[in-house]
C-alpha cells in the first residue's frame, strides 16, 4: 500500500496489513517455521534447509525483519535470527481478533 494512502486507514488497520504482508510469501512462511522448529537460525543454515539461494533467504529475512517478526544479532562472522516474541504475540492477537471478528458478524 502506497504510504500516500495509509493515513486513510487506522494504526491498527495498518499495522494488520504490515504483518500480513510478512506471511504472504510462502518463501517467508518456510523460513519462520525453520526460525520456529529450530528455536534460532543462522542464514547458512536456512539456505541448507530451503530450496531458496543465500540472496534470496537475505532478502527474505530482511523484510521480516524491518517488519519487526524476527530480530538478528551478529555473532562472529554471522547473523542469528530469532522470532521477536513481542511482535510476534501482537501479530497473532491482532489476527485473531480479526478473524473472530468476521467469524461473529458473518451472514
Amino acid at each position: 500500500m502506497g504510504l500516500t494512502k495509509s493515513f486513510h486507514f487506522n494504526e491498527e488497520q495498518n499495522q494488520l496489513a504490515v504483518y500480513a504482508k510478512a506471511f504472504a510469501h510462502p518463501a517467508r512462511i518456510a523460513i519462520i517455521q525453520q526460525i520456529i522448529k529450530n528455536k534460532t537460525c543462522i542464514v547458512g543454515t536456512l539456505s541448507d534447509a530451503l530450496p531458496l539461494s543465500q540472496s534470496t533467504i537475505s532478502q527474505h529475512l530482511k523484510e521480516l525483519k524491518n517488519i519487526g517478526i524476527i530480530k538478528g544479532e551478529i555473532e562472529g562472522p554471522s547473523i542469528c535470527y530469532c522470532i521477536n516474541e513481542e511482535n510476534w504475540n501482537n501479530a497473532r492477537n491482532m489476527l485473531y481478533r480479526f478473524f473472530s471478528d468476521i467469524d461473529r458478524n458473518c451472514c
